[in-house]
C-alpha cells in the first residue's frame, strides 16, 4: 500500500532513468551480423524492461545491505541489554517506535500530516554525498551501469525506508534484517516496475486523492493495531490472540 508513496517519490526517477538510458543510446542486447555490424536482437520495450529491472535489483540490494547493518548492530545492542536485564523494555520501546512510524506514514500517505517529509529532509545530506557518484553512471546505457545506479538510488532519503529499517532492527540478526528489507523492497517492486514501463500514465492515476487516502488508511490501521498490541494494559480490551493472528507474529520475538 505504501507503493503509492513510491510513485510520488521515485516514480519520476525511474521514468527519467529509463528515458535517459534509451535516448540516443545503443540497445543493451546486440548481436554482430555477418558483415560485422551490430544490431539489436530484442525490441526496444524489452531493453527498457531490462534497464528498469536492473535499477530495481540494485535498489533492493542496497536495502538488503542497510537491513543487514541495522539488524546486526541492533542484535548486538539487544544482547548487551539482555545481559543487563533491559531486553524487554527496549523491545517494547522499539515496537512502539515502529508502529508510531507506521501511523506517521499512514497520515503522510493520506496527506493528512507531513511530518515524515521532515525525516526525509534529514537524509538529504547523505544523499548529497552519494549524488556525484550517481551522476558519473549516466547515461545508464548498460545493464551493469543501471544496476550500480539502482544501488545508489536505494540510499535516497525516504520515510518508508526508515520505517522498514526500524522493523529490520527488531529482526534478530543481520541475515533476518536483510530479509526484512528485501521483503519491503519486493512489496514496492510491482508498482515501480510498472511505473518504469508505463511512464507517467500510472503515476497520474495513482496520484489521485482517493488512492492515496485508501493506502494511508490501511497503513494507519496497521500502525494503530500494532500500538494496541504493544499496549501494556490488556491490548485496549482486544483479545491478544486475535491481535497476534491479525499481525501474523507475536508482539515481541525472542532473539536467538
Amino acid at each position: 500500500m505504501g507503493s503509492v508513496h513510491c510513485l510520488g517519490m521515485c516514480g519520476g526517477i525511474v521514468g527519467a532513468l529509463s528515458a535517459a538510458g534509451t535516448t540516443g543510446q545503443a540497445p543493451l542486447l546486440r548481436a554482430r551480423r555477418a558483415d560485422g555490424a551490430l544490431q539489436a536482437i530484442a525490441p526496444a520495450a524489452l531493453h527498457d524492461l531490462i534497464r528498469v529491472l536492473s535499477y530495481n535489483l540494485g535498489r533492493l540490494a542496497s536495502y538488503a545491505l542497510a537491513g543487514a547493518l541495522a539488524g546486526g548492530i541492533a542484535a548486538g545492542v539487544l544482547r548487551g541489554a539482555d545481559v543487563l536485564g533491559w531486553m524487554l523494555p527496549l523491545q517494547q520501546a522499539a515496537t512502539i517506535a515502529v508502529n508510531l512510524m507506521l501511523v506517521a506514514l499512514g497520515l503522510h500517505l493520506g496527506q493528512w500530516w507531513h511530518g515524515v517529509a521532515r525525516l526525509e529532509r534529514l537524509g538529504q545530506r547523505a544523499w548529497r554525498a552519494v549524488r556525484p557518484l550517481a551522476s558519473r553512471l549516466l547515461p545508464a546505457d548498460s545493464a551493469p551501469k543501471a544496476l550500480l545506479l539502482g544501488g545508489l538510488w536505494g540510499w535516497l532519503p525516504c520515510g518508508m525506508v526508515y520505517s522498514a529499517l526500524l522493523s529490520a532492527m527488531l529482526a534478530g540478526d543481520a541475515a533476518k534484517g536483510a530479509l526484512t528489507m528485501l521483503a519491503f523492497g519486493a512489496g514496492t517492486l510491482p508498482m515501480l516496475l510498472a511505473a518504469g514501463v508505463s511512464g507517467a500514465r500510472l503515476r497520474s492515476v495513482a496520484a489521485g486523492a482517493g488512492w492515496r487516502r485508501l493506502a494511508g488508511l490501511v497503513v494507519l490501521a496497521f500502525g494503530l493495531l500494532g500500538l494496541s498490541r504493544a499496549a501494556p494494559f490488556g491490548a485496549l480490551g482486544v483479545a491478544r490472540g486475535w491481535l497476534d493472528v491479525l499481525c501474523i507474529a507475536p508482539a515481541h520475538g525472542a532473539l536467538p
